[in-house]
């Protein structure tokens, strides 16, 4: 479900200008997500705060970073406020996780099913996380899955977000 009034547990997805943002756009493109417009997920946590991930580490920012932004806010449709809460208590715990733009390229080599042993468990193990790994990963912690695909967890791109909820 997509709105415009951002609460506590939302997930925003935005725009990222730039060579980042063209490299994560490549990145979504092997991932199978095309070139769309979201490269950025975060977050929006109580007292309009938001937890993201960035290459010096997660870290908790004012949500009014991206007033005037192109954010879309999403959430699973029936998302209760117990969940919501238990959403935002997991973000605290990802506080300074590092980020791994190398995450894109283990999800295309999940992606094209090439034979990498260990790699879900070296994904799991380095706690590295790009901003849709930590989103899903948030929720996770909460007991809420977003997707009922079988995929593996952390296997999640901000355009996989989006198509997920945003439709």
């Amino acid at each position: 479900m997509k709105h415009t009034n951002p609460m506590p547990g939302d997930i925003g997805l935005t725009q990222i200008s730039g060579v980042t943002g063209r490299l994560i756009r490549l990145g979504q493109w092997l991932n199978g997500d095309g070139f769309a417009d979201y490269q950025h997920a975060f977050l929006v946590l109580p007292d309009n705060r938001l937890l993201e991930a960035v290459p010096g580490g997660a870290r908790i920012r004012s949500l009014s970073e991206y007033t005037g932004a192109n954010a879309l806010y999403v959430c699973p449709e029936g998302l209760t406020e117990q969940q919501r809460s238990a959403i935002c208590d997991a973000a605290t715990r990802y506080i300074g996780v590092p980020y791994s733009f190398l995450d894109y390229l283990a999800i295309a080599t999940h992606r094209f099913h090439l034979p990498v042993p260990g790699l879900r468990r070296y994904i799991a193990s380095t706690r590295h996380m790009i901003c849709s790994q930590l989103v899903d990963q948030c929720y996770l912690d909460a007991g809420v899955h977003l997707f009922a695909d079988g995929r593996w967890p952390g296997y999640v791109t901000p355009m996989a977000l989006y198509k997920l909820l945003a439709h």
